[in-house]
């Protein structure tokens, strides 16, 4: 077989991709339906900014969790005969297997393209759920520092700048140093950062329904019963049942992520409420004599949320560009792994000669953080109308 030209390239990749042009079609057509019943997510599709960043977003979603049928080859065998091989080149002797290699193959014969959409299965996995817990974590602290004040919040001020006051990539540099993983600081960071997700939907509930006790008590007990079962298989890998986990590689990058990110939600929280506390909705909730915590939870935080939602989408995209930067220094994850920031590690090194190695990731990476920053600018956009 003859080597087939980026029109034909073009064409294979959007035929692989066909489920996530479906399930874009499917969102977009019933979100767009119901626009005027969804809220702030209904307002984002009146803001072409925000259609297009959201898009982008969930382009990358629906890649990551329909990977395994999209992708033409297995992202970590290698195929004799097709080391560094250019976009579009055929398989000596397919046996089976896609006849072509649509992005080219790296340096040790495997498929790019099939990394490139794994890879993002592998960022996907990681940032939006770490940037939630920061959030989680940061409103948990930010909330009565900014509200309660005193010395409480004066300790837990001093202690957030005290962790910015690292720069950001030498923290992370000293989180995910192998020799912190051989010792037991990321499992005693884990079983920390962990409980407070536990304790944040707790708190929430039980201020929400203390006046009844029986669906208080339901609500309490399943997000306990939940929550620590996630916390004991996640931070401490001792779920009976092995539904929850995580090697210790992803681990101490997950702690990491957590931990450098939440002062800087922290501050946000705090300043946020520090405003909101004075407003007078929240004075007629201490005059009907309502809950410290009902008052932080169910009045001055959903009064905050346009500007957090933003900053959750910036976050993701701050998140991206930590994971992929580790991945570049090879830390963190594990060598063979095809997330972005490995693959255009080593696709680099023969960038004068090979680029497509390097290129189709960084574009991919790119394209990611670029639908965040575009989605949080039409949230921001919307949320400035309400």
């Amino acid at each position: 077989m003859e080597a087939i030209g980026w029109t034909e390239i073009l064409g294979r990749m959007a035929m692989q991709l066909l489920p996530v042009w479906l399930a874009l079609a499917v969102v977009f057509a019933i979100s767009i339906t119901w626009k005027r019943r969804l809220g702030l997510y209904g307002k984002l599709f009146d803001s072409r900014v925000g259609m297009v960043g959201f898009a982008l977003v969930m382009f990358w979603v629906f890649a990551a969790l329909f990977a395994d049928m999209i992708v033409t080859h297995d992202p970590l065998s290698q195929i004799s005969g097709m080391r560094n091989a250019t976009p579009g080149s055929p398989l000596r002797d397919p046996s089976g297997r896609y006849e072509y290699f649509l992005l080219g193959g790296d340096a040790l014969a495997r498929d790019v393209f099939s990394r490139m959409v794994m890879g993002a299965r592998e960022v996907l996995r990681i940032a939006p759920f770490a940037a939630m817990i920061s959030f989680m974590i940061g409103i948990s602290l930010g909330l009565p520092a900014g509200y309660l004040g005193g010395r409480l919040d004066t300790g837990l001020t001093f202690v957030a700048n005290l962790v910015l006051a690292f720069p950001v990539i030498l923290l992370f540099f000293l989180l995910v140093a192998p020799e912190i993983q051989e010792t037991a600081i990321p499992r005693v960071m884990a079983g920390i950062l962990f409980i407070v997700p536990v304790l944040f939907f707790t708190v929430l509930l039980n201020a929400r329904f203390f006046t009844q006790p029986a669906r208080r008590n339901l609500y309490v007990g399943a997000v306990m019963v939940v929550g620590l079962w996630a916390y004991s298989g996640l931070a401490f890998n001792l779920d009976p049942l092995g539904v929850w986990g995580m090697s210790p590689n992803l681990l101490n990058v997950f702690v990491a992520v957590v931990f450098v990110n939440a002062p800087t939600v922290f501050r946000i929280v705090r300043g946020i409420t520090l405003d909101i506390k004075t407003r007078d909705y929240v004075a007629a909730a201490q005059t009907r004599g309502e809950g410290t915590w009902y008052i932080m939870m169910w009045e001055i935080l959903p009064n905050a949320r346009g500007p957090l939602i933003v900053d959750f989408c910036l976050r993701i995209g701050y998140t991206t560009i930590l994971l992929g930067t580790l991945g570049f220094f090879g830390l963190g994850v594990a060598s063979e792994s095809p997330d972005w920031g490995s693959t255009i590690n080593q696709g680099r090194r023969l960038l004068t000669v090979y680029p497509h190695a390097a290129i189709a990731p960084a574009l991919a990476l790119m394209s990611l953080v670029l639908g965040l920053n575009l989605l949080a600018d039409g949230l921001r956009e919307e949320s400035l109308k309400d």
